[in-house]
């Protein structure tokens, strides 16, 4: 599975084969863009932070699936306890949906 990690989760969360948004240069790129690109690039996640993407994007229309770790901030502290859960939810996930982890 390729995976994209969103700019708001740190990079050193990578324990896999993935990509981060800087490291492929779309700092700044938008939700709506963003998930347009990653699917472009052959993406099939999206890990983000950003809970309000559930609310800004047309779910029944997601060109790729995003995974939402739902831990207290962004910074791998916090990230790292949900990181089981998050690699189980990838071995199930549906093409083009959206899961919210913890």
């Amino acid at each position: 599975m390729k995976v994209l990690l969103d700019e708001n989760i740190p990079h050193d969360l990578a324990g896999h084969e993935v990509f981060t948004v800087a490291y492929l240069g779309w700092h700044g790129v938008e939700n709506g863009r963003l998930l347009a690109k990653a699917a472009e690039h052959g993406f099939d996640v999206v890990v983000t932070k950003d809970a309000g993407i559930e609310y800004e994007q047309n779910l029944r229309a997601l060109p790729v699936s995003v995974a939402i770790p739902q831990a207290g901030s962004n910074s791998l502290e916090d990230l790292r306890p949900l990181v089981a859960d998050l690699l189980k939810a990838l071995l199930v996930l549906e093409p083009k949906s959206l899961v919210k982890i913890g």
